[in-house]
């Protein structure tokens, strides 16, 4: 009678051997999941990205639809375009904001998820960057292949990129990832440790409001003359100035 008692309570229970092999299994399938998991959350960070750009895309027609030129670089006052910076004339002459937020460019649609935290040398960066010097890898105010604007007598005066000055805007690149507030051809300027957010590619969006996600050697690397190209308002590879 005891000994039938004694098997029934041992029945009941789990022995210390049998609890250590159900974890053991339970930290393999937990091991085998997590690169799944985290390539399930890195792919949807990316499309968060994607889905900011399209957005930025849909506001920078809305802004060349009433201006008939792109957003400068950055403005000599805040007058015209209404807005200091590109940023800030897009969010107001393009998603119709009055009064943007402060550090808008830090928030929603201007925000990539996968981005560094900011704070320390990225505190007052946004999280993406306008293409002012096209091609040039040290862009500078007077002359450039971008999007930033026409010097006239001195740098304190610009003029927008007319919408007809981009031959091909297809093929041409307006707003990309960055860490800093241009984006160029120039990946230790553009991203902190060079390191960029989604393994080896860049999310892009082109001045005819398509997004693309470049590889890393394509944006960077590649001198052929279509890879050149897409960065200067003339379709031109403009090699002589690498």
């Amino acid at each position: 009678m005891n000994a039938i008692v004694i098997a029934r309570g041992r029945a009941a229970g789990f022995t210390l051997l049998e609890l250590l092999v159900v974890m053991a299994i339970i930290g393999l399938l937990a091991a085998l999941m997590l690169p799944s998991l985290n390539r399930a959350k890195d792919r949807a960070q990316q499309m968060q990205c994607v889905n900011n750009l399209h957005q930025q895309g849909v506001a920078l027609h809305s802004f060349l639809a009433d201006n008939r030129s792109y957003p400068l670089w950055i403005a000599p006052s805040n007058r015209e375009p209404a807005g200091r910076w590109w940023a800030e004339q897009l969010a107001r002459g393009g998603f119709g904001i009055s009064q943007p937020a402060p550090s808008f460019w830090q928030q929603g649609v201007w925000r990539c998820p996968s981005a560094k935290p900011r704070d320390g040398q990225l505190a007052d960066m946004p999280y993406y960057g306008y293409n002012a010097f096209g091609v040039l890898k040290v862009g500078n105010l007077p002359n450039n292949f971008g999007l930033l604007g026409h010097s006239v007598d001195s740098p304190a005066t610009r003029i927008p990129i007319r919408e007809s000055e981009v031959v091909a805007p297809t093929e041409m690149m307006a707003i990309g990832e960055s860490d800093s507030f241009a984006f160029m051809r120039n990946l230790p300027y553009d991203f902190r440790g060079s390191q960029l957010r989604h393994q080896t590619k860049a999310n892009v969006l082109y001045c005819d409001g398509h997004v693309e996600s470049p590889a890393q050697r394509t944006l960077f690397e590649d001198t052929s003359d279509a890879a050149l190209a897409r960065w200067n308002r003339d379709h031109l590879p403009h090699r002589d100035r690498l």
